[in-house]
């Protein structure tokens, strides 16, 4: 028989079903999926998802998972864009629906890309504070490290809604709420509303009130690693700060001082 003009059918895009959502303003929401039974990741690695269409090859964006790897289902944080290809859709699934879930993370905002150290920066904008969802719900992160901060701007005061609600929840969590009390630390702050501190993170490092604020010292690669996940100008403006405080850029293969990511949603 003489199959060389036979078709090959494509390989269905692998599919979980959506268990929540929860839209948190006009702009913002969040959503949980199951998870693939073969899917491992570490916390703070993004992969790619989608929706299925009828026709066509699907679209398909890189998005933070940020629930953290011993967690049972994934959770994801999103923007919604109105006229944006993927999020103009996905803002509007239900319970049940079907979501696209690649099966292969990757990314550079994972404990083992950095050095030892005693005090850990979360530094993150808007839904860049998806990867650090997970890795503050995740022990290990509190195995190396003797104090967290996660500072988290956002331009209205109504997009810290996810981030305060995973600080609120973190005592209660029964693998590491015993540690939080001493070891968490949560700094927002608000660029276009009035609010204290109001200012980009950038400013307030440089101004020295972050660390006033706080009552911790200026950063120094004797004591402090950074992760950072936000805009290409914020990665730029904080790889510049990092580096100005003699901090050094690492990655999976060469742990470092400080990390960043570089995958965005849209």
């Amino acid at each position: 028989m003489n199959t060389s003009n036979t078709k090959k059918e494509k390989p269905l895009a692998p599919t979980q079903a959506v268990t929540a959502i929860r839209h948190w303003n006009d702009r913002l929401f969040s959503f949980r999926v199951t998870r693939p039974e073969s899917l491992r990741f570490r916390s703070g690695e993004f992969t790619m998802i989608g929706l299925p269409q009828e026709t066509g090859k699907p679209l398909q964006r890189a998005y933070s998972i940020a629930s953290p790897a011993w967690d049972e289902e994934l959770e994801f944080y999103s923007i919604k864009v109105q006229d944006g290809p993927l999020t103009s859709k996905l803002k509007n699934i239900k319970i049940g629906d079907q979501i696209i879930v690649q099966p292969k993370p990757v990314g550079s905002l994972v404990l083992d890309a950095l050095l030892p150290g005693k005090r850990l920066y979360l530094f993150a904008t808007g839904t860049g504070v998806a990867p650090f969802a997970s890795l503050i719900r995740d022990p290990e992160l509190y195995q190396r490290f003797d104090q967290i901060i996660l500072t988290h701007t956002c331009r209205h005061i109504d997009e810290l809604g996810y981030s305060r609600d995973l600080i609120d929840n973190l005592p209660d969590d029964p693998l590491i709420g015993e540690y939080v009390d001493n070891k968490v630390h949560y700094y927002p702050s608000i660029t276009q509303e009035d609010f204290t501190p109001r200012g980009r993170i950038t400013h307030l490092i440089k101004s020295g009130q972050l660390f006033k604020d706080l009552g911790v010292p200026a950063l120094s690669p004797e004591t402090d690693r950074v992760m950072i996940c936000g805009s290409l100008g914020l990665n730029k403006d904080m790889k510049e700060i990092c580096e100005s405080y003699g901090l050094v850029e690492g990655s999976n293969s060469r742990p470092g001082d400080f990390v960043m990511e570089k995958a965005f949603v849209g």
